[in-house]
């Protein structure tokens, strides 16, 4: 399943976010309970979710009415977030909560220039804030959504100037400014705040990353939250679920050039970098400068091991230099590795390397120990073997043989 967030219209507040979670299935009334409890240690508020239209699209609005606005120190503020005790709320959840405050007093801290202790709160300590926040993880937990596989779009951030506790400032406002930094962001459509300081520290610790466009998907469902305002234009946030219709992950390629290397050496190289983490190693015969023959050395790793493999290269090559491309996408099948019974000269057990899409098996691959021992023990040509193997394993596949004949490992 892949989720899509899509603020790239009219941003994201903390009340559109918990509106489209609901609107996408989360559980209203529930939600709603949440919320109010943990306002309620914070001066307290009132929450009404109902179905609206923001220039003639269909949307659930969530109505936050706080009672009392509170200006707090971030160390009590976290004191006064550990008395929230809702037994619909698990560990998991109260820590997203935490970190999407950690999120904002860091861009405060580093906006006023005060050390994390001193970071104030005045805006994002109301009760209000506190409701959006603890409202829009339960739901998120609710759908069970998991940040792997949660994407955003560019943000729309708005224009013009805001009022906030400190005077005017322009769009976006600097706190919003520093929580989304590194993610793609646009201007307008409007001139006000359109991503606030609250909905933005949700976005970006509930996604995985950013994509630029929708990625290729079967969507399966799509929630509506509405902002507070109702402007010319559709002033709402979408999520969209579906599955995605290649899986895709992410891997980092890593490569460099050697011409100093013995045959032996770049041999003993594969198994070293495999151990390291490598997910693949390839040589390709290149002419380096001073037209001499060298190799290059490309690896593919998962992004929280290429350092590990980054170093074994330079100690295993002794090359100056390596090229880092991170954040290479590629569409995966799932893998599974499977038994089967094949007839070559009598039944024999053989497992296969399979790639699924769903239930749908979309390629199988005997392995090469299998066939070099069936090949070894009938005498028939390895090549014959892997043919004969692959053949009837697809022939099983399409006439849906029992489960005695095709087991997972």
């Amino acid at each position: 399943m892949v989720t899509v967030i899509d603020p790239q219209l009219a941003g994201v507040s903390g009340n559109m976010m918990v509106g489209a979670l609901i609107d996408l299935g989360a559980h209203p009334e529930r939600t709603a309970e949440v919320m109010e409890d943990a306002a309620s240690h914070f001066g307290g508020a009132d929450v009404d979710v109902s179905e609206v239209k923001r220039a003639g699209i269909r949307a659930t609005y969530v109505d936050v009415r706080a009672d009392e606005s509170l200006s707090i120190g971030y160390m009590e503020f976290l004191k006064l977030l550990e008395r929230i005790s809702h037994p619909a709320l698990d560990d998991e959840m109260l820590s997203m909560a935490r970190a999407v405050f950690h999120t904002i007093a860091q861009a405060e801290a580093s906006v006023h220039g005060v050390r994390l202790d001193d970071v104030h709160f005045h805006e994002v300590g109301a009760a209000d804030a506190v409701a959006d926040v603890m409202g829009a993880v339960f739901a998120y937990f609710d759908l069970n959504l998991h940040r792997d596989d949660v994407y955003t779009l560019p943000v729309a951030v708005g224009g013009g100037l805001v009022r906030g506790a400190h005077g005017l400032t322009p769009v976006p406002a600097p706190a919003t400014t520093e929580i989304l930094r590194g993610f793609p962001v646009t201007g307008g459509p409007s001139e006000f705040e359109l991503a606030t300081p609250t909905g933005s520290a949700l976005l970006v610790n509930m996604v995985r990353g950013h994509r630029r466009f929708f990625p290729p998907m079967e969507i399966q469902a799509a929630g509506y939250g509405a902002g507070t305002m109702d402007p010319e234009f559709p002033n709402i946030l979408r999520i969209v679920r579906g599955s995605e219709a290649v899986p895709h992950d992410r891997v980092v390629l890593l490569e460099t050039n050697v011409d100093h290397l013995s045959g032996e050496v770049l041999g003993n190289i594969f198994e070293r970098l495999m151990d390291a983490g490598a997910l693949d190693v390839t040589l390709t015969p290149v002419i380096m400068k001073k037209n001499r023959p060298g190799q290059l050395i490309r690896v593919i790793c998962r992004e929280n091991e290429y350092e590990g493999v980054l170093r074994s290269i330079f100690s295993e090559t002794g090359t100056l230099g390596v090229r880092i491309f991170p954040q290479v996408h590629r569409g995966v099948l799932e893998r599974r590795i499977m038994e089967a019974q094949v007839d070559i000269k009598g039944r024999r057990t053989a497992r296969f390397k399979v790639g699924l899409m769903g239930s749908r098996v979309l390629n199988a691959r005997i392995e090469y120990e299998d066939a070099r021992r069936i090949s070894l023990e009938t005498g028939i040509p390895l090549r014959d073997v892997i043919e004969m193997a692959e053949k009837q394993f697809r022939d099983l596949k399409l006439n849906d043989s029992p489960e005695d004949d095709l087991a997972e490992d």
